[in-house]
């Protein structure tokens, strides 16, 4: 299936995205990407399972990110400053929630079904806390409560990974570009299943050339919540799933645990085996929980 990059904007911001499936009839998905990855780590083959069920999906580059609009900021910090509310914000979280409202105004939609992965899935979170018309489900997915305070959401992570990254360095070619972010990629996998490296190594092909990763996109998106006062999770009023890997390397599985916890009526589903990104032989068991999903939520709003 051939893509087409569309472009939404709204104030001086451009945001890049991508459709799968009838706009009009499916249902309507849209899928946010996590810290400092571009949509196409949504793996093609992903979307049109969600699409063979029913759905039409929508993708997109996270301001910072591909094709979307690109920020500077006077140096590379430590993202855990950033985390922590050291740095100033070059944008807002309520910029990020702009832009996700853009897409779907350009797509038509007046609301629509949310998955959001790792810091997606705090997008997704705050979308349905904070502009509730434009969401009818929610799935969280390798996330953590996106209203925890930023201490609080240190005892979700695990530190190892990042020992291990730091040992990458910074590539100085675009071979050593795309041998990076494989190498990022495998880290994030799930060790019970083979990692997909032809496939991994074409899409930081294309994700390289679309747009060579800024490192400082990692502080700037992390800073963009930082100090950011949302709702409780408990007045979250979609149907929501929880999804979270058990050999996740990033998030321990009480990040899930704890977001399904406050939300009402949310279910939560963990994976032996997976880890902070959805390995291909669990997509089936994924789309069916979204399907029910689907079966919970409101009809379906489109302009």
């Amino acid at each position: 299936m051939t893509t087409t990059t569309h472009h939404a904007t709204h104030d001086d911001v451009t945001i890049a995205y991508e459709t799968f499936g009838d706009l009009a009839s499916g249902e309507p998905l849209l899928l946010i990407m996590g810290l400092d990855f571009q949509m196409v780590w949504f793996p093609d083959a992903f979307c049109e399972l969600l699409v063979d069920a029913g759905f039409a999906v929508v993708r997109f580059d996270n301001r910072d990110t591909g094709l979307s609009t690109h920020f500077e900021s006077p140096s590379t910090q430590s993202p855990w400053r950033a985390l922590l509310g050291g740095t100033t914000p070059v944008y807002t979280g309520a910029d990020m929630l702009d832009d996700v409202e853009a897409v779907l105004d350009a797509v038509g939609w007046t609301s629509a079904h949310l998955l959001g992965t790792s810091m997606g899935a705090g997008l997704a979170q705050a979308m349905a806390l904070l502009r509730p018309s434009r969401v009818r489900s929610l799935t969280s997915c390798t996330g953590l409560p996106c209203t925890a305070s930023a201490l609080r959401k240190l005892t979700y992570v695990r530190f190892g990974i990042f020992r291990e990254m730091s040992r990458l360095g910074e590539p100085t070619t675009r071979d050593e570009a795309i041998d990076v972010l494989v190498a990022i990629w495998r880290a994030l996998s799930s060790p019970a299943h083979p990692f997909p490296e032809e496939w991994a190594r074409q899409v930081a092909a294309v994700s390289h050339d679309r747009a060579p990763r800024d490192p400082r996109t990692t502080q700037r998106q992390l800073a963009a919540f930082s100090g950011v006062r949302l709702p409780a999770l408990s007045t979250v009023r979609v149907p929501t799933l929880v999804i979270s890997g058990e050999d996740d390397p990033i998030v321990k599985v009480s990040g899930g645990r704890d977001t399904a916890r406050q939300i009402p009526g949310a279910v939560f589903r963990t994976y032996a085996g997976m880890g902070h990104t959805v390995p291909e032989p669990l997509w089936p068991d994924v789309v069916a929980e979204l399907r029910d999903l689907v079966t919970r939520a409101p009809a379906s709003g489109r302009a």
